[in-house]
């Protein structure tokens, strides 16, 4: 394609779904020197004005993560870990970062479970739950690195945020009374299982002061958190990691049964390694690397892909969606069969995210017939992995890109914040594979890549990602989403370089999600044609259909002319694309 070619998707004349039904939910623009695509708008406009004072994409990322750890608590975090792909023009190279949360040292394979091998009540909640947090060695590393501006200027727009306060969104407000709902008001919707009313500390620290429920509207402080940042931005990164804060982690561990000790803390490190790499459409697609499974599954359902014609059929087809199921249950076999810590198992991932793997991948690919997950393996191990992850997209007035997902695992991660330092913890421990030697059709996993170690790295499915062309960033994305963040990462990728959407309209458009085991299609939304459902389950495929998919805020740039189109993930109401 000698561009990206937006108005293919028009001229085709396909009658395409849309699943976002209020053009109010998000704000995208169009832009011309950079912009910051987000979940959540304050951060956004905090990574844009970065720019504006001369930052590059790595300032303007580490300005929006810091901003969305106050403004997104239920993702954006300093409790956690993530991934950062970035293009550096100066060096015209992509670099892959990984801050993953690590297992404490005194982790055991079993220590999750009772003698008879079943998982303990509440593990995926309070400090024993927490891997060592990534998230703000990873953004010291990167700007020690790669940034330009004084790193206290980037750290200080979130100790205003959270000193003075926000005012949150009718969104965050559900949110948290459902999370500082006590036990016993469960009535009607919003249940929960683990929540932050059973911790007293994050009580004290999400709670409406009058103690009434929160309203869009109303404004947050986090005084103990703002306290936390403005150690950070005086001391640098090592604060976290050797400091004051480092000190009430340890102190909280000890007091509540946690792992994580000061030495975990101490000996922390960001390791930069080698993008996944591959081609598609004649673009360059590069993404994150193990120990994100996420960047080998992604280039595996590309490589697979490219040797049809999707865009005769057009992108919900029949033949497209099925083409597209296909893909994506081998590449998901791979991801549990073969992927973990780099630094622990082998993991040849060039060589899986190469065309002669996948072209051994799509030899029993049938047009006419649904493969039974079954015939890949005689079982499955693939884990359960929650979904509440965030993504942001970052490009600068010089061609340098930012593609950051983190996470503190599940939706306010542990539940758990730290007495006295503001923030929540992850419950990341609960992506390793928990069971060691039991793998059955019932869930339970077991397989050594993903087995707990003390240092290791829990696998992840996170998948920022960049596609350059003639040496130069054409798009921006990646999603939250746990196992499904490869599947959104694809169909965002697809609608733009293979079915030549518009930008919001290639963010907006219907995903599907399929992942080996279970063995379901599972398609965004309830308004797929009747017919297209019957040609699915003919074929042999279990089809469910509602629900949403990811919030891959992306931007993409346009060849012809540069301009920069921010498309951030309308599926969520405070997304916005920020720029000049």
């Amino acid at each position: 394609m000698a561009n990206l070619g937006f108005s293919r998707g028009r001229a085709a004349g396909w009658l395409l779904l849309a699943v976002v039904p209020v053009a109010a939910f998000g704000q995208g623009g169009t832009f011309t020197k950079y912009a910051v695509s987000a979940q959540e708008s304050h951060a956004a406009d905090v990574g844009r004005d970065a720019l504006r004072a001369g930052g590059n994409a790595i300032d303007a990322a580490v300005a929006t993560a810091f901003a969305m750890a106050v403004t997104l608590p239920e993702a954006g975090n300093l409790g956690g870990g993530g991934f950062i792909v970035a293009y550096l023009p100066a060096s015209k190279r992509v670099v892959d970062l990984d801050f993953r949360e690590t297992a404490p040292g005194s982790s055991t394979p079993r220590m999750y479970l009772d003698a008879e091998g079943n998982l303990l009540p509440r593990h995926r909640a309070g400090a024993w739950a927490a891997g060592v947090p990534g998230t703000v060695r990873g953004l010291g590393t990167a700007h020690a690195k790669w940034g330009k501006l004084p790193w206290r200027d980037l750290v200080a727009p979130a100790v205003k945020l959270a000193r003075e306060g926000f005012p949150i969104s009718d969104e965050l407000a559900v949110a948290l009374n459902v999370q500082l709902r006590p036990r016993g008001g469960d009535e009607g919707r919003g249940r929960v299982g683990d929540r932050m009313a059973d911790f007293p500390e994050s009580v004290a620290a999400f709670g409406k002061p009058d103690g009434q429920p929160w309203k869009g509207g109303d404004l947050l402080v986090q005084g103990d958190l703002a306290s936390t940042l403005e150690r950070i931005a005086a001391e640098g990164p090592d604060e976290f990691y050797t400091g004051r804060t480092a000190d009430l982690i340890a102190a909280y561990m000890t007091e509540n049964d946690g792992r994580i000790s000061r030495k975990d803390l101490a000996d922390y490190r960001a390791k930069e390694r080698p993008p996944v790499r591959t081609t598609y459409r004649g673009h360059d697609v590069y993404s994150v690397g193990p120990a994100s499974s996420g960047g080998v599954v992604l280039c595996q359902m590309l490589n697979i892909l490219e040797r049809y014609d999707l865009m005769a059929d057009g992108p919900q087809s029949p033949r497209t969606l099925h083409r597209v199921t296909e893909a994506m249950r081998r590449a998901y076999y791979t991801r549990a069969t073969r992927l973990g810590d780099p630094d622990f198992v082998d993991v040849p991932f060039a060589d899986l995210a190469s065309k002669a793997a996948a072209d051994e991948l799509a030899r029993s690919i049938d047009d006419s017939r649904a493969t039974p997950s079954a015939e890949l393996a005689p079982f499955p191990i693939v884990s359960t992995e929650p979904d509440h992850t965030t993504h942001f997209s970052v490009i600068d007035g010089e061609g340098g890109a930012v593609a950051m997902t983190y996470t503190l695992e599940d939706s306010y991660g542990a539940k758990a914040v730290v007495k006295g330092a503001g923030f929540l913890l992850n419950n990341e421990m609960g992506d390793f594979n928990l069971r060691p030697g039991r793998t059955d059709d019932a869930g339970a996993i077991g397989t050594y890549p993903n087995q707990i170690a003390p240092g290791k790295r829990m696998l992840s499915s996170q998948c920022p990602t960049l596609v350059l062309k003639d040496g130069k960033v054409r798009m921006v994305t990646g999603s939250p989403g746990g196992r499904t963040i490869p599947n959104t990462t694809l169909w965002v990728v697809l609608n733009v370089l293979e079915f030549g959407l518009e930008p919001q309209a290639a963010v907006d458009a219907p995903r599907t999600h399929h992942s080996w085991f279970p063995d379901v299609v599972a398609l965004e939304g309830r308004e797929w044609p009747q017919e297209t459902l019957k040609a699915l389950t003919d074929m042999g495929h279990k089809l469910r259909t509602g629900g949403r998919q990811g919030n891959a805020n992306s931007i993409v740039v346009d060849p012809a002319d540069g301009r920069i189109f921010g498309a951030p993930d309308r599926r969520r109401t405070t997304t916005k694309a920020s720029g000049d």
